[in-house]
C-alpha cells in the first residue's frame, strides 16, 4: 500500500508558492465559515519523523486566525494519563462546535510507537483500533469533520533528514531517539502503519497518503485534501440544517411497549423491605466491608464507577450517602449531573462524562449519567430521534472501554412505584426541609411516567451488556434498597479483585 505510492512527484517552486498562497486564502475563509455554522474539525497528522508534520503545521497556523484552532502536539502518555483509558487524555483536546484542532500525531500512537516499543501488548492492539474507530465514528456522527493524513518518505528519506536536522543547531533537539529507531526498524514500521491505516479507514474518517519525499508537494496535497474535507462538511452541515427540525412529539417513545419487547420493570419485585433493626445491622455490616474493599481498591489500583438512575424520589440521594458515609473522602468523588452548560453544549454528549472519571485506584460516583440522552433527552425532544437511537450504540461501545480498561462498573436503576412516588412527592411538600426537593419539572415528569416507562425499559432491553449489566433495585422500601446497592458494589469489586489476582 504505503510502499506503491510514487515518490517521485514533486512540484516546482513557482507553481507552489501559487497553489498555497490560494490554499491558504481558501482555508481562512473555511475556518471563518467553521465558526459561523458551529462545525468542529480535526486534521490528525502522522507518518514518519521528519516528515514534514511540523512544517506544515508552522505554515498553515500563518494564515489562520489563532482564536479559532489549537494544536496539539501528542507525547508518550504522563504517569496520570495512565491511569484513565488510552482516549481520556484525547477527549480532554477535542474541538469545540466552531473552531479547529490539528493533532501532531494522536490517538494512533497506542497503535504505532507504543506498539514499536512494546507499550501495548499485541492482543490489545485490535481492541485499540476497535476503540479509535467507535472515537472516530461518533464524533463524525455527531458533526465533526475529520481529516487523517499519512505523510510518507523513503527509508534513505527519513536518514538523510534525520543527519540534517542533527547537524543544525537550531533543529537537533526536536530529533528523539525513537526517530532513529524508526530508521533502524523501518520495515517493521511500515508494516504497522499498514495495518493501522487497512483498519481505520473508514468511510467516517478515510486515511488520505501523501508522497511527502517533496516537502512542497506534501504542503499542497494536505492542504487541498483539508479545503476539500472541509467544504465537503459543510455543505453536509447546510443540508441537514435544511431539514425542519423534529418535534419533541416525534422523539417521544410510544405509549406502550412493542409486544415484542420484554417489560424489564414490570418483573421488579418491589415488596422486599427491612425493618429498622433489621437494617441498622445490615448497612453496618455492608459499610464496613465497603471500607475494606476501598482500601483494596487503592492498592491495586482498580478504577470504579457507579452510575445511579431511576424515578424522581428513588432514594438515590440517600442511597448515596449510605455509601459515602464510611469512604475516604481522598479517594472518591460524586458528581451530579444535571442540564449541560454552555461548554458542554459545545462538545458531543459524551465529553462531560468522559473528563468525570475516576482515574486508577479511585472511586467515581455519578447521580445522572450518560443515560440522560435515551431518557431525558429523548423525551423532552432535546435530542433527535436519530442520536438518541444512535446512543445506544455509543454508550455500549463507551461503557465496553471502560471495562476493558479495568473499570469496575456498576450501574443501578432504583424502582419505585407511581404510588410510591406520589406518597413521597406530598412529603417532600409538606416538609419546610425537604420542599427545596420538589421542582415543578418533577411533577411534569410523573406526568409522562407512561414514556419514561417505556423508554427506561428500552433503554435496559439495549443496553444491558455481558460487560455492563443493570442492576434493577427495588426501591419502595428505603431501607432495602441501600443495603442491596452496597452489597451490590461490595460484590462488583470482589468479583474483579479476584480476576487480578
Amino acid at each position: 500500500m504505503l510502499s506503491t505510492l510514487d515518490r517521485t512527484l514533486t512540484l516546482d517552486k513557482a507553481h507552489y508558492q501559487h497553489q498555497m498562497e490560494d490554499l491558504m486564502q481558501q482555508l481562512r475563509q473555511l475556518q471563518h465559515q467553521c465558526w459561523k455554522a458551529q462545525l468542529p474539525c480535526i486534521v490528525v497528522l502522522e507518518g514518519w519523523a521528519a516528515s514534514g508534520k511540523g512544517a506544515l503545521v508552522k505554515k498553515v497556523v500563518q494564515y489562520m486566525d489563532p482564536r479559532g484552532f489549537q494544536v496539539h502536539p501528542v507525547w508518550p502518555a504522563t504517569p496520570e494519563e495512565r491511569a484513565y483509558p488510552f482516549l481520556w487524555r484525547f477527549w480532554h483536546k477535542l474541538p469545540p462546535k466552531g473552531t479547529i484542532a490539528i493533532f501532531y500525531h494522536s490517538w494512533y500512537t497506542r497503535v504505532l510507537e507504543d506498539r514499536l516499543f512494546k507499550r501495548i501488548p499485541g492482543e490489545d492492539v485490535p481492541t485499540a483500533l476497535r476503540d479509535i474507530n467507535a472515537l472516530e465514528r461518533q464524533l463524525t456522527d455527531d458533526g465533526m469533520a475529520i481529516a487523517k493524513f499519512w505523510l510518507h518518505i523513503s527509508r534513505k528519506e527519513l536518514k538523510k533528514r534525520l543527519k540534517g536536522y542533527s547537524k543544525d543547531e537550531l533543529l537537533a533537539w526536536r530529533v528523539r531517539p525513537e526517530d532513529w529507531q524508526q530508521v533502524k526498524h523501518y520495515n517493521k514500521y511500515l508494516d504497522l502503519a499498514e495495518e493501522m491505516i487497512l483498519h481505520t479507514s473508514t468511510g467516517n474518517a478515510p486515511w488520505t497518503l501523501v508522497e511527502a519525499d517533496c516537502k512542497r508537494w506534501a504542503r499542497v496535497k494536505v492542504l487541498s485534501a483539508v479545503v476539500a474535507s472541509l467544504r465537503e462538511a459543510l455543505d453536509r452541515r447546510q443540508v441537514l440544517q435544511a431539514a425542519p427540525p423534529p418535534t419533541p412529539a416525534a422523539s417521544a417513545p410510544s405509549p406502550r411497549l412493542d409486544p415484542m419487547e420484554p417489560n424489564w420493570l414490570a418483573q421488579v419485585d418491589l415488596t422486599p423491605a427491612l425493618t429498622r433493626e433489621d437494617y441498622k445491622a445490615q448497612l453496618k455490616l455492608a459499610q464496613t466491608e465497603l471500607r475494606r474493599v476501598q482500601q483494596q481498591v487503592h492498592q491495586q489500583k482498580l478504577p470504579v464507577l457507579m452510575l445511579f438512575e431511576g424515578w424522581d424520589a428513588a432514594g438515590k440521594g440517600g442511597a448515596i450517602k449510605r455509601l459515602t458515609d464510611i469512604l475516604d473522602p481522598r479517594s472518591y468523588r460524586v458528581h451530579a449531573f444535571a442540564a449541560p452548560s454552555d461548554e458542554e453544549k459545545a462538545q458531543h454528549y459524551l465529553w462531560r462524562f468522559w473528563r468525570r472519571l475516576p482515574a486508577a485506584g479511585n472511586i467515581g460516583i455519578f447521580d445522572r449519567s450518560w443515560y440522560g440522552r435515551v431518557m431525558v433527552e429523548r423525551i423532552e425532544g432535546f435530542a433527535t430521534e436519530m442520536e438518541w437511537r444512535r446512543a445506544y450504540r455509543e454508550i455500549n461501545e463507551f461503557e465496553a472501554q471502560l471495562v476493558t480498561a479495568g473499570y469496575v462498573l456498576v450501574k443501578f436503576w432504583l424502582h419505585i412505584s407511581p404510588e410510591e412516588q406520589l406518597r413521597r412527592f406530598e412529603e417532600r411538600r409538606q416538609d419546610p426541609f425537604k420542599q427545596h426537593k420538589l421542582t415543578q419539572e418533577d411533577w411534569r415528569n410523573r406526568d409522562k411516567w407512561t414514556a419514561y416507562e417505556v423508554a427506561v425499559n428500552q433503554m435496559i432491553q439495549r443496553t444491558h451488556t455481558p460487560l455492563a449489566p443493570w442492576t434493577l433495585v427495588p426501591a419502595d422500601d428505603k431501607y432495602y434498597a441501600r443495603v442491596k446497592v452496597l452489597q451490590s458494589v461490595i460484590q462488583a469489586i470482589h468479583t474483579a479483585l479476584k480476576s487480578k489476582a
